[in-house]
């Protein structure tokens, strides 16, 4: 399992949303093998107990909620639960998001756009309210928010739902640090560019499959992620800007 220098993450708790698949799985994956104990959540059961037996490998303690993030008695729920299992609650990563096939002003839909914000927004709203409580009781926690390259410039591939629900999670993580460094609390919001997940397939023209490789790849991202959680509680990053290196496919 490693020594502990290998484990900088040992004693800490962190809760992670979208951990079935993609970013969050990778997240659970790199916090695990830093040796945190791990709350996970996302909509599939069976996609969450396969991420939970991989993290499980590491030796560290790994409990599980299904549930929708925009829910919010499940949010308060899971949030409970592991603040009662772990007694602390030092990171929130906030990597649940999704979007729709159809994301131009002339095909979104409205059931397709409340979809979006209730997913990529209002879930980063709900989780974060939900930890904010035993943060500020400890006086210390991280947030980190997995918005966009979308969330700083607006996207066509990405849509217009998309790119303004990760603008909104960019405005909740500053708005995070301007009221809460006071009660020792952080936040940073990752933007990556194109990660090698599923939501690729969700384009209307997805990338061709030699482009995957080219890609920021989600073990980046969960190397980053950890990075972040490993800084003193003196330094916050309030936004991480990754790119792919290659631009074109």
């Amino acid at each position: 399992m490693g020594s502990p220098s290998d484990r900088p993450l040992a004693g800490k708790t962190a809760l992670i949303t979208g951990a079935g698949s993609g970013i969050g799985r990778a997240a659970v994956l790199a916090y695990a093998e830093a040796g945190a104990s791990l709350s996970i959540c996302g909509r599939r059961r069976a996609l969450l107990e396969e991420t939970a037996v991989a993290a499980r490998a590491y030796g560290v303690p790994v409990r599980v909620y299904a549930l929708d993030v925009a829910d919010p008695d499940a949010v308060a729920a899971w949030v409970g639960d592991a603040r009662d299992a772990f007694g602390r609650i030092d990171v929130l990563l906030n990597c649940a998001g999704t979007n729709a096939r159809q994301r131009t002003w002339a095909n979104t839909t409205i059931d397709s756009w409340d979809e979006l914000i209730a997913t990529n927004l209002k879930g980063v709203f709900l989780t974060t309210r939900a930890v904010l409580p035993t943060m500020r009781e400890q006086h210390d926690g991280l947030i980190i928010n997995v918005s966009s390259i979308a969330g700083v410039q607006a996207s066509l591939v990405s849509g217009v739902a998309y790119s303004a629900s990760k603008f909104g999670v960019v405005s909740l993580t500053q708005s995070l640090n301007l009221e809460e460094w006071h009660n020792g609390i952080r936040a940073s919001a990752v933007c990556p560019g194109e990660v090698a997940t599923p939501i690729m397939d969700k384009r209307p023209n997805p990338p061709p499959e030699h482009a995957h490789a080219l890609m920021i790849q989600p073990e980046d991202m969960g190397a980053t992620l950890v990075f972040l959680a490993t800084l003193p509680p003196r330094v916050v990053v309030e936004q991480v800007l990754i790119r792919p290196t290659v631009r074109q496919y």
